[in-house]
């Protein structure tokens, strides 16, 4: 079975109703970045901190994977898809989709503030300032913000370097160090790029765009892959 390796971003969940983190609308308009998503705006305010996610929390919850997350899950019928991505939404999963991993961490859980290794699930949608980890340490988002190592970085470098086909679905490629795993994708391998606004890939002949949101796009891609 051949490994298909997907790497997700804003663009698909952005389908669902989740608001991007960038272009117009995004959810830094009103918000510096150096106060939401940063540990020194975590030092300084973590009461904004934690209102910020805990309102990106609740949309989560509120939200339903698309077309294009059940697409992906309906592909490990005939595929191994291991699927990265830069979301901290739990979309993919909720789809039905097994090999996931979360470049940024998942919104859905909380770590602990003095160890991030410390991580516990979430009932609901808050955290609250006074919940605190096994270590007596205020809990906060399980996401990576600016300025913090990606623990999964080496992971998603190991899964790109055994793919058979890749696609990039819904990223701009802006953001590093993840967009850098492309670099990583065997030159001989097909890819897929998928997204309205195509964001430029490196392989001439191997590199298949399909300008189209991510709804249409991937059963586009799904149905080629059988073909």
């Amino acid at each position: 079975m051949k490994r298909l390796v997907v790497f997700t971003g804003a663009g698909i969940s952005a389908e669902s109703g989740l608001q991007t983190f960038r272009g117009d609308g995004g959810l830094w308009e009103g918000h510096e970045i150096e106060d939401v998503a940063t540990p020194g705006g975590w030092q300084r305010n973590p009461s904004l901190v934690q209102q910020f996610y805990n309102e990106r929390r609740k949309a989560v919850l509120g939200a339903t994977p698309n077309a294009a997350h059940l697409a992906l899950a309906d592909l490990q019928k005939d595929f191994d898809v291991q699927i990265i991505t830069q979301n901290i939404d739990d979309l993919h999963e909720r789809a039905g989709s097994k090999k996931v991993l979360h470049l940024h961490g998942l919104i859905t859980l909380a770590q602990s503030d003095a160890n991030p290794n410390l991580i516990y699930p979430i009932e609901g949608w808050e955290i609250k300032q006074g919940d605190l980890c096994s270590h007596g340490k205020q809990l906060r988002p399980h996401v990576v913000w600016f300025g913090e190592a990606v623990p999964n970085f080496e992971p998603a470098i190991e899964f790109c370097r055994s793919a058979d086909i890749f696609a990039v679905i819904g990223s701009k490629l802006a953001v590093y160090p993840a967009a850098g795993l492309l670099d990583y994708v065997p030159s001989t391998v097909l890819k897929y790029v998928i997204d309205p606004d195509i964001p430029y890939v490196a392989g001439g002949s191997k590199v298949r765009k399909i300008q189209e949101p991510a709804t249409i796009g991937v059963p586009i891609m799904a149905k080629e892959l059988r073909a």
